[in-house]
């Protein structure tokens, strides 16, 4: 991980400021865990100078997630201006009341989560959300990830009737990225974050949008560096934004919502319709992809898809110092791998898993992005 923290600062454009628009501090239903401490540290080691930040769906999230909100508030004191807080929002528990408590208590932006909440974008409940956070000039930032349907034709109806509010689509919106970005491609004032996974739904997302309307987001706790920062970096350079534009999504367009000002205008898309890489390169990604889901519900390789991915490595391509590279990561992720049957204990089992597909999921941007 050390030597990737290099890569990265080679990577960096100089003297770059970064903004992470999607952050969260707490404790998840699912287990996972965001800590004040952890997230400080990481902003501190990266150059980070100020992040988004809200709550995860919480075991005490009822009634209206007020405890979590409370605690993001406390949270945002103590970090002294360099978390923005973000309420979080119940639609069937009193939004208004807590948003406006919130907002006026400091919260300076507005957090949803159709999936975790149960609600659809079609809901009624949304548009006094949206002219409250046209009224306090606040940004919303709503999940748009996966498990959902459909939702570009919803939510881009209520952007229509409150163009004043701005709005940021999380995880590029790959629930329904094509239509998101035909219905909000081009609206100043409309987001979307970079915290997803696979380098090529922002590749994807690249040729869609104008870089005017990508921000950096890591999604911490789930999402971990240096693979978040690589990942938007690499795919950026590999879209042809220029130096200004990726210093625009690391940080330039979401410290414009952050302090108020007014969005710039979107640009024309960037990168190419037609994605081509080296066939040993494609192989790896392939078996990675495999083992993907098996590392986040914690199971054996029992297919043996890492050894696959190795045996690609040996491929004679012309691109020996990336297969190198990734086969270090995938040695060391499938040594991991090996011994998660014989953990007991659940946290263990979990710090494990997190760390192989940290891994992998390095290798895995490298194949992607290299030679293409």
């Amino acid at each position: 991980m050390a030597e990737w923290d290099g890569e990265l600062r080679r990577e960096l454009p100089e003297g770059a400021d970064i903004f992470d628009a999607h952050t969260h501090l707490g404790t998840d239903i699912d287990g996972m865990v965001g800590i004040y401490d952890d997230l400080l540290r990481g902003m501190d080691k990266y150059g980070i100078s100020r992040a988004n930040m809200f709550c995860l769906d919480e075991p005490d999230r009822h009634p209206g997630f007020r405890a979590g909100n409370d605690r993001t508030l406390a949270f945002a004191e103590r970090a002294q201006g360099r978390l923005i807080p973000y309420v979080r929002l119940d639609l069937s528990e009193e939004p208004i009341e807590e948003a406006k408590r919130c907002l006026d208590l400091g919260a300076r932006g507005i957090k949803l989560h159709p999936r975790a909440q149960k609600f659809l974008l079609n809901d009624e409940r949304l548009s006094p959300i949206f002219e409250l956070a046209a009224e306090r000039n606040v940004p919303v930032l709503i999940h748009g990830g996966r498990g959902l349907p459909p939702i570009a034709d919803d939510l881009a109806r209520v952007v229509d009737r409150y163009p004043k509010a701005q709005l940021i689509v999380a995880h590029a919106g790959i629930a329904d990225l094509a239509a998101l970005a035909d219905r909000l491609g081009g609206k100043a004032g409309v987001f979307f974050d970079t915290s997803v996974w696979s380098p090529l739904d922002l590749l994807g997302l690249y040729r869609l949008v104008g870089p005017e309307q990508v921000v950096y987001a890591s999604d911490y706790p789930y999402g971990q560096q240096p693979a978040s920062l690589l990942i938007s970096l690499r795919t950026a350079r590999l879209a042809q934004l220029s130096d200004e534009q990726v210093l625009g999504v690391l940080a330039g367009n979401a410290n414009r919502i952050a302090d108020g000002e007014p969005p710039l205008e979107p640009s024309a898309p960037k990168g190419l319709d037609t994605f081509q890489q080296p066939m040993a390169l494609a192989r790896i990604h392939q078996y990675l992809s495999m083992a993907t889901p098996l590392l986040w519900t914690r199971q054996p390789d029992t297919i043996g898809v890492l050894g696959l991915a190795l045996n690609a490595c040996a491929d004679r391509d012309g691109h020996a110092e990336e297969r190198e590279q990734i086969r270090e990561l995938l040695e060391a992720a499938r040594e991991l791998w090996r011994v998660l049957p014989e953990l007991e204990d659940e946290a263990d089992q979990r710090v494990v898993s997190r760390t192989t597909f940290r891994l992998v999921h390095l290798a895995d941007i490298l194949a992607v992005t290299s030679g293409a």
